[in-house]
């Protein structure tokens, strides 16, 4: 009796080894290959949309990255389904000395877009993609902040700009301290304010301060800072890429518990580059806002080279084909697919004033 006991034990331990095996086996190249493809083709159920766009409740904001000035008598003022104006300002625009600010700017820009009814949504520059200009003030290259900000790295490994060091804790106070001077003058005045995007080419290689953990770790205390500094305007970061992961491939849980964080918290998320057909970009952040469930606010930004399937750094090759308008189809992508509540459409022309403008009746 004991060798049959012991036989039917060895029988259902193997039996219940198989079904573990089966539950927990691990995924396969060829089925994140299948996931990367997942979306690949979502795109193509907006290819019919057409212009006019009929109104909804997106809030259509107009990006106009730091060049501030183009805002005066732009056409957009007097288009009501343009709600006002994204501008991007950098952190050395308003701390010109430690703990001394400096607002003009903003305030000039608030209180002229006030003038046609417009609000403006303020994106908070501490990145750049120069390597000649660093968005952060001087008092922070010292040693007490770790130099403040280091290179970021483009594939071919040359420096394309500085980040601030967001895994840096004296960086973060200080940057903490600036969003609540912002905040106490303009939250519940500007429609809003984001964080720059948390993609960025550093690694401990190129900068030994760095870690994975500790740079996510700094995103979700800026977030907190920012969420506490503006509980009462839109507040939002642009999650889109983080170092050391890339999905499916290399899942890590960064980007995921970024926009985990941001629903526990109340900070908006989203992205630049609403790229519908590039996997980069449809494999994290437009995965992650098509599949989450959130309260808070979802944006995106149509950014330069967007207007025609690229990214900033590329150039339209129209060729001798006719230029196609993809309005239509990024705003249907975005509202169906996405489901945001924001639309930053750059000022990039000729496609502005070409394809959006005439896009969007002014009957609405």
């Amino acid at each position: 009796m004991a060798a049959v006991f012991q036989k039917s034990t060895i029988t259902h331990r193997y039996f219940l080894m198989v079904i573990l095996l089966i539950v927990w086996r691990p995924t396969t190249a060829q089925e994140k290959g299948n996931q990367s493809e997942k979306y690949a083709d979502a795109y193509k159920k907006y290819l019919t949309a057409t212009c006019p766009i009929r109104k909804d409740s997106i809030q259509h904001f107009v990006y106009f990255s730091t060049d501030r000035e183009a805002i005066i008598n732009h056409p957009f003022l007097q288009h009501p389904v343009f709600k006002g104006a994204q501008i991007m300002y950098s952190w050395r625009d308003f701390e010109f000395k430690k703990g001394k600010y400096d607002f003009t700017i903003l305030r000039q820009d608030y209180e002229y877009l006030k003038k046609f009814g417009k609000k403006i949504f303020v994106q908070l520059q501490d990145v750049t993609f120069n390597p000649k200009y660093k968005a952060i003030p001087d008092y922070l290259m010292t040693d007490e902040y770790n130099g403040g900000a280091t290179f970021q790295y483009n594939d071919a490994g040359k420096p394309e700009g500085w980040v601030a060091k967001r895994w840096n804790k004296n960086v973060r106070e200080r940057f903490a301290l600036l969003l609540q001077a912002l905040g106490n003058e303009f939250d519940g005045k500007i429609e809003g304010i984001n964080l720059q995007e948390t993609a960025i080419g550093v690694s401990a290689k190129t900068d030994s301060s760095f870690s994975e953990q500790g740079y996510i770790q700094g995103l979700k205390e800026n977030m907190l800072a920012l969420k506490k500094s503006f509980p009462n305007s839109t507040t939002m970061i642009y999650a889109n890429f983080t170092p050391g992961e890339w999905l499916p491939w290399n899942d890590k849980g960064y980007l995921r518990s970024i926009y985990k964080y941001g629903e526990e918290i109340g900070v908006g998320l989203g992205g630049p580059d609403l790229m519908v057909t590039r996997k980069g970009q449809l494999n994290h952040a437009l995965t992650l806002m098509h599949e989450g469930q959130y309260t808070v606010p979802l944006g995106i930004a149509v950014q330069d080279g967007n207007y025609f399937g690229k990214t900033g750094d590329e150039k339209e090759d129209a060729g001798n084909k006719p230029r196609q308008n993809l309005v239509p189809l990024l705003h249907a992508f975005a509202k169906d697919f996405l489901r945001v509540s924001y639309i930053f459409w750059v000022n990039q022309e000729p496609y502005f004033k070409e394809d959006v403008l005439p896009c969007f009746s002014k009957d609405q």
